[in-house]
């Protein structure tokens, strides 16, 4: 590979510029490399490859999709060669899967590590983006490939006083990649969402003490994660292309679908069968594949939601704890459904307490550890479990800027705008995988990250055989995407929770509804239509 120019220097010439070195990048960089033979090159800002599970090594990271399901399907060679220990794998199991990726398919040779893009800059005559890092490197491509992630942008909340704690603070998305020692401490968890959930009963165990500060209580249904045995790994491997199948055509890239019966049409305890059945499995398939219309209706989304807190009230000892655990104020299911390992049951420790922080607000975090309006309470550490600026966030921190040198900061000053969640009105030749407007975080991600790499692939090619200098989203087809995305949604029940998925988890974000909710399977006929139909809603440049 050619040395990279730096500032000063003519910037080197490749065909293809991705950014990031996780699920995505590493099979866009496969697809564009060795399929269609570009010169592509890519910037990572980890000293490794794994996006996602190269940051998120807090305690109980673990997948909350299956493992079998949760990963490449481009391969039969590597679906067949590589084991998976358990139903849930932790974030180790999964970084090892994908530096094993990265090494069979020879992939670091064309990645350029520790390298953060700052910026991309669009030359509006040759339709080429001048790529610059941290490090002054400068690379000119004619495609550039946002491969950054949905949850990558960690959010640390701006909490008075952090500056003055005396202890040590983390959050769970930057974590120390030689770990955290709880032991004899006082900890304090701030954040109960899917990361939360997760933590909270590792901390427990090894901490002094461990307090958590909860605004939005929460669903979560069991994971039930156990060894994967070796009779149904076979059982898997022997079924793979049906699998694989069967999760590209449903509603949310897994490999199961809701019954196709209303929650409302059977009787209570054919009802609460089911759902029994389905807590005792585990997994997001109490949501997806139960009853069809727990997203839609507010009568059959209550039943399950009663079910969940009627779990809660089982478990938790503590009835007033009990209460302050079970969730009320959002449909289940319309935030991020985490699934867990004995999370409730944590609350049962006599090291653990829990503060309500809509009856207590957090007013400060002092030297001592964080007051709230009615008590201080002494931590040691602090660990913040408090998300990320999600689908935006990464991308916008970077200086992206378009025709008119516009930036895409401005642009999505609103809320961010897209056609098919894949490119901007005004950025020509960007692609965004997994990028507002798609199917997304509301999906199995793998299945979305293959479906959007191969289409833009496909493009490419398409564009490169014509001779074309670039593509680019009509604004009429924008405005009419963003239009059905947010038409589709209103239909669903996300719009009565203030979630991450609104941005409503970052002061001063524009709330607009980010994923695409028609589905995995619509969303991919559409795609293949728009491209079957000449690229339909996009300008092509001779």
């Amino acid at each position: 590979m050619a040395a990279a120019g730096f500032a000063g220097e003519a910037p080197t010439q490749h065909d293809l510029v991705i950014i990031g070195a996780g699920f995505s990048g590493l099979y866009m960089l496969h697809r564009a490399r060795d399929l269609l033979g570009l010169d592509a090159v890519v910037f990572e800002a980890g000293a490794g490859v794994g996006g996602t599970w190269y940051w998120n090594r807090y305690p109980g990271a673990r997948c909350d999709s299956e493992s079998y399901y949760y990963s490449y399907s481009f391969s039969e060679e590597l679906e067949q060669e590589w084991e998976w220990t358990s139903k849930y794998p932790a974030q180790p199991e999964i970084l090892r899967y994908l530096e094993h990726v990265a090494d069979r398919f020879d992939l670091r040779r064309n990645i350029r590590f520790d390298s953060r893009v700052e910026s991309a800059v669009l030359d509006e005559d040759t339709l080429r983006w001048t790529v610059r890092t941290d490090g002054g490197e400068e690379v000119s491509a004619q495609f550039l490939v946002s491969a950054v992630g949905c949850l990558s942008a960690a959010n640390v909340p701006d909490i008075p006083g952090l500056d003055q704690f005396d202890g040590e603070w983390f959050h769970t998305g930057r974590w120390p990649h030689d770990g955290v020692d709880f032991g004899g401490k006082r900890v304090g968890l701030i954040g109960t969402g899917s990361t939360g959930i997760q933590a909270a009963p590792v901390i427990a165990a090894e901490a002094a003490h461990l307090t958590v500060f909860q605004r939005t209580p929460n669903y979560t249904v069991p994971a039930r994660n156990a060894p994967l045995t070796p009779e149904r790994a076979a059982e898997i491997k022997a079924t793979y292309p049906a699998i694989r199948e069967h999760a590209r055509n449903s509603y949310g890239g897994f490999p199961f679908d809701p019954s196709g019966r209303s929650a409302l049409e059977v009787t209570q305890d054919e009802r609460r069968a089911t759902y029994e059945a389905l807590w005792e499995e585990g997994g997001f398939k109490f949501l997806f594949g139960s009853f069809y219309d727990l997203l839609v209706s507010e009568e059959a989304n209550d039943t399950a939601a009663e079910f969940i807190r009627g779990k809660i009230r089982e478990v938790v000892a503590d009835p007033q704890v009990a209460e302050i655990l079970a969730p009320r104020d959002h449909p289940y299911g319309s935030k991020r459904p985490p699934i867990d390992t004995n999370y409730f049951e944590t609350f049962n420790r006599s090291n653990v307490s829990l503060v309500d922080l809509r009856a207590t607000p957090i007013e400060e975090i002092t030297a001592e550890g964080v007051r709230t309006t009615a008590a201080e309470h002494s931590l040691d550490m602090i660990v913040f479990a408090t998300g990320f600026d999600a689908m935006t966030g990464a991308l916008l921190r970077m200086d992206i800027r378009g025709r008119d040198g516009r930036s895409l900061r401005e642009k999505w000053a609103a809320g961010p705008r897209t056609y098919l969640g894949l490119q901007v009105a005004g950025f020509p030749n960007l692609f965004t995988i997994t990028g507002p407007g798609s199917p997304s975080v509301l999906s199995n991600m793998p299945v979305s990250i293959e479906q959007h790499v191969e289409w833009i692939a496909d493009c490419i090619t398409h564009l490169r055989s014509s001779g074309a200098a670039g593509i680019e989203a009509t604004p009429e087809a924008e405005e009419a995407w963003v239009e059905h995305v947010a038409e589709i949604a209103g239909l669903t029940l996300f719009s009565k929770a203030s979630s991450w998925y609104l941005g409503a988890n970052i002061p001063g974000k524009t709330r607009v509804f980010m994923p695409y909710v028609g589905g995995v399977a619509t969303y991919r006929q559409r795609c293949d239509e728009v491209a079957a139909q000449g690229y339909e809603g996009f300008a092509i440049s001779a």
